[in-house]
Parts: structure tokens; C-alpha cells; sequence
């Protein structure tokens, strides 16, 4: 049976996730000094290990994070985008809740079948596209290591899908900028989280 072992990131952090969180999305915001040093600590978290495929969101701060960490040559996909959080784009979390709180509400309660923001996407959408790539990745590398730098919404949605959770319980996992969450992927289907938003 084949394997691939996948080193999921998050992005480093930058001017907008220092400032209360606020929504970034599909605003393609460079990192800050920090988020650069951060994506050079996964470099040195993760020397030694041979990359058979280094993948990221097309976005600025996940591709930088990707090239920081492994020096490699990085493939932008798409599928890996953060969500189009809609109205909450560019806000804080106080700001958008106190605009329309029934929003909020609704993204909370379900949000595989709300759209965010009222107008983005649903976490339906946004667990197909990403176990979409994840399917062609199986079928382009057999086994072997990969990395993969993405968002905070899109990486938490895909782990909670793939652990069976309800979608609304996404909230109760972790993505920290630049720390490592790493699982397996077997031929036969079968997922399996060894760390979760690790130093390793």
C-alpha cells in the first residue's frame, strides 16, 4: 500500500493577522518580517526531510511561506485559495458581527451550507475544491513527502471534514502561522492525523 505524508502549513503571519485577525481571504497580503522568520523556523523544523512535491495557494503569503521552508520550486494550485469570506473580506470579527450578526450566526450554526460573509463561499465549497486537489495529488505521487502552504479557514474546514466532524466544529482545531500539521494519505483512503499544529 502507497502513502504520502503531507506537511500542511499555514502561512506566516502578516500585517492583517496582527491586527485583531482581520478577514484577509482573497486580499493577497505580503508577510511581515515576522512571517518571514517564522516560515525560516519551519526550514529549520523540517531539514533533513526530502520534499517529493512542494505545493501551494496561489496567494503571496502561503507561496513565500512554501519557498522560505523548503527552498524549493513551488507549484501554486488554486484549489488551495483561502475562502471568499464575502462581506467579512478586509473586517474583524467585531466589526462584521456588529454590521449583521445574523451572518455570524448562520456561518456558526452551519457553515458547510452558509456562505460567509453572505456572499462567499459555503464550507461545502471549500472542502470539494480542497479534497479535490488532495485526490490529484494521489494520483500524481504514490507516496513520498509533500508540503502544502495554505490558509487558516481552508486548512481547519479540510481537517475537520476528513476527521468526520461537522463542519461548524472546525473552529475547535488550530493553525498557528507557519506550524507544521502533518497526516498521512494512504492508497486505500484511508487519513491519518499524526501532529496537529506542531513545533515538531
Amino acid at each position: 500500500m502507497h502513502m504520502l505524508k503531507i506537511f500542511l502549513l499555514r502561512h506566516g503571519q502578516t500585517a492583517w493577522n496582527a491586527d485583531n485577525n482581520r478577514y484577509c481571504g482573497r486580499s493577497d497580503i505580503a508577510l511581515t518580517a515576522k512571517g518571514i522568520q517564522q516560515a525560516e523556523s519551519v526550514r529549520d523544523q523540517l531539514k533533513g526531510i526530502t520534499f517529493d512535491g512542494v505545493y501551494s495557494s496561489p496567494l503571496e503569503r502561503a507561496f513565500m511561506t512554501a519557498n522560505i521552508a523548503t527552498g524549493a520550486y513551488v507549484t501554486k494550485d488554486e484549489r488551495l485559495i483561502e475562502a471568499d469570506f464575502g462581506n467579512w473580506e478586509k473586517k474583524t470579527k467585531e466589526e462584521f458581527i456588529a454590521e449583521a450578526p445574523a451572518l455570524w450566526d448562520n456561518w456558526m450554526a452551519d457553515p458547510a451550507q452558509h456562505r460567509a460573509g453572505g456572499t462567499g463561499e459555503t464550507g461545502m465549497e471549500i472542502v470539494t475544491r480542497v479534497d479535490d486537489f488532495f485526490q490529484d495529488l494521489q494520483r500524481r505521487h504514490t507516496s513520498g513527502n509533500i508540503l502544502v502552504a495554505a490558509h487558516n479557514g481552508v486548512n481547519r474546514l479540510y481537517l475537520a471534514y476528513k476527521l468526520g466532524m461537522p463542519l461548524k466544529n472546525y473552529r475547535m482545531l488550530v493553525q498557528d502561522n507557519a506550524a507544521v500539521t502533518m497526516f498521512t494519505l494512504s492508497s486505500d483512503g484511508a487519513f491519518t492525523l499524526e501532529h496537529l499544529n506542531s513545533k515538531l
